[in-house]
């Protein structure tokens, strides 16, 4: 995956900026600072996000079934096993400062969503309608995953939520190091709600827990209804899928009972929200959905 790629390229560069901060103040954290360097990504052998439900063992399956691959049918593969034995240390680091950061967030009662896609899904058109809906009730904060620019956050930042930008460079997802340097930074309240924006991807953001209280899979209407069974780890992972821009369902092909079947396949305990970010159809019943999460 990420071998292939290109995010574990030695230039990378992230760069973490409170939006409305003077430039000269922004801090450039090179990639392998935060455990990325060029043996990173070898990645793709299961899950070790710890809020994960129980699902009979599935990740470890796939994480035994890979390192008995490589560790013990040898077939002179050295280098396989170097990769195995890396990968699994780097996961190892990003699980132990997540859990960190998830101490950190509970011990403050805030809920901390990472929200999860593939591009163009709508992530950023929700969460602008959500932190203007809710900007009376709850205290929003919100952490922008992108490779480059600032286009997003900025459109964060018009609602009036403070909003930390996340630059990944090559990098195609977020991991618990950034987004522990992102809440120093943005200094959430406590009983506040923290939305973690997620690079736009389907694959790799599956495997880094971010410290989260839960994660939210977002699809839309204009995308196959077949994502679950193409990219189930995703779906494995999360709490929550919201299937977003129901309002063009009469001008496109998209089954979204097939959808909902075809993820729980992969996840039997996953829940759905059907709902249009723009006209505002079933958003009431995710905002329902955060309030029950966020309440102690």
């Amino acid at each position: 995956m990420c071998s292939t790629c290109g995010c574990n390229q030695p230039s990378d560069a992230v760069t973490i900026t409170l939006i409305g901060e003077e430039l000269n103040a922004q801090e450039h954290h090179h990639h392998h600072e935060h455990g990325h360097g060029h043996d990173h990504h070898h990645h793709g052998h299961g899950h070790h996000h710890t809020h994960a439900h129980d699902h009979g063992g599935h990740h470890h399956h796939h994480s035994h079934s890979h390192s008995h691959h490589e560790h013990e049918h040898g077939h002179g593969h050295s280098h396989g096993k170097t990769v195995v034995e890396l990968e699994q240390d780097i996961l190892q680091q990003n699980n132990l400062l997540a859990e960190r950061n998830r101490g950190f967030l509970e011990a403050k009662n805030i809920l901390a969503l990472n929200l999860v896609s593939s591009p163009g899904s709508g992530k950023t058109s929700l969460l602008e309608r959500t932190l203007k809906d809710l900007r009376e009730e709850f205290s929003c904060y919100v952490i922008e995953g992108d490779q480059q620019t600032s286009n997003d956050a900025n459109r964060i930042a018009a609602t009036g939520a403070p909003v930390v930008q996340i630059n990944t460079g090559k990098g195609c997802h977020l991991d618990s190091d950034m987004v522990n340097k992102a809440l120093k930074k943005l200094r959430p309240t406590d009983g506040a709600l923290l939305f973690i924006e997620n690079v736009g991807n389907l694959v790799c953001p599956s495997l880094f827990d971010l410290g989260e209280g839960a994660r939210v899979v977002i699809i839309s209407v204009t995308e196959g209804d077949d994502k679950p069974i193409k990219y189930p780890d995703m779906f494995y992972s999360s709490d929550l899928c919201i299937i977003n821009k129901t309002d063009l369902l009469p001008y496109v092909q998209f089954d979204v009972e097939k959808t909902k079947e075809y993820a729980l396949r992969v996840n039997h305990h996953l829940k759905f929200i059907e709902l249009s970010a723009t006209s505002g159809e079933g958003m009431e019943q995710w905002y329902e959905w955060l309030r029950e999460k966020a309440s102690p």
